[in-house]
């Protein structure tokens, strides 16, 4: 006798081909069509993906306001990078904390920008579908920080900008959601959906590998928080939605925790090498 997907319990009868019990099936219906992981096959659009619309909104928009202030359109120079919010060791581990933020929505030129936002939009029309819309954006913005204090930590002389590191943690989430949450899906499009996730990231790693001017620990440290964010967040992923913003409220506040110590052990490490 088959067992739920979800909960685990026994099913009296195989009619429902993916093996979800009416209880978790009717908590799952629950949920806004946005968040549904089982959606019909319709065009994207921004009703469709209102977080990724707005994080992609803000990335364009600093963009555009840094190109008509006087910035170069393909290759911003540092000093302009900088005063516009990139992440540096010099400021960001000092008084200006807040560049592990803003450097996620500053991008290194044209080709840079529509490269992230490319991705984003691929990836965020899927995350759309399984997180909430805070979870969503909450893991977002958690993994581009701890992606930015990673750079920033191992590379305080580098200046760092985008919002890959952020991208990749987007994809780690995804990668521990669909893995690891139990969610509705058909066992051979969950399989094709994990490989490209994976594929993505690994290829991505490698091109930034292999490429000097791409700052790849952004994207190791930011894909790994994400791994980690979405391996805590899959077991409630199909609970009802009290009970899921509950557990994730807890998982956010663990993350933050680790974050502030993480911030604070580098701060004072930076410190002690500075002052040796």
């Amino acid at each position: 006798m088959p067992n739920c997907i979800s909960c685990g319990r026994e099913l009296p009868h195989s009619d429902d081909p993916q093996n979800i019990c009416p209880e978790c099936r009717a908590a799952i219906a629950a949920r806004s069509p946005s968040q549904n992981p089982l959606p019909g096959r319709r065009s994207l659009n921004l009703a469709m993906m209102p977080v990724t619309s707005v994080i992609i909104g803000i990335n364009l928009i600093v963009f555009v306001a840094m190109v008509f202030s006087g910035v170069s359109l393909l290759e911003p120079q540092n000093a302009d990078l900088i005063r516009w919010g990139a992440n540096t060791g010099a400021h960001t581990l000092s008084v200006q904390p807040w560049r592990m933020l803003t450097s996620n929505y500053l991008h290194v030129g044209l080709i840079h920008i529509l490269l992230n936002m490319w991705c984003l939009w691929n990836l965020g029309a899927l995350a759309e579908r399984i997180f909430d819309r805070w979870t969503y954006f909450i893991t977002y913005t958690f993994c581009g920080l701890t992606g930015s204090l990673a750079s920033v930590s191992l590379h305080p002389t580098r200046l760092g900008a985008g919002a890959s590191g952020a991208i990749f943690g987007l994809a780690g989430a995804l990668i521990s959601a669909l893995y690891l949450g139990h969610l509705p899906v058909n066992p051979r499009a969950l399989k094709s959906i994990l490989k490209s996730l994976v594929t993505f990231a690994a290829y991505n790693l490698f091109f930034g590998a292999v490429v000097p001017v791409i700052d790849n620990t952004a994207h190791v440290g930011g894909l790994i928080t994400g791994l980690a964010l979405g391996a805590g967040l899959a077991p409630r992923l199909t609970a009802p939605p009290d009970e899921r913003h509950a557990w994730s409220r807890w998982i956010f506040i663990a993350a933050a925790a680790v974050l502030a110590l993480a911030f604070e052990l580098a701060r004072r490490f930076a410190l002690h090498r500075f002052i040796q």
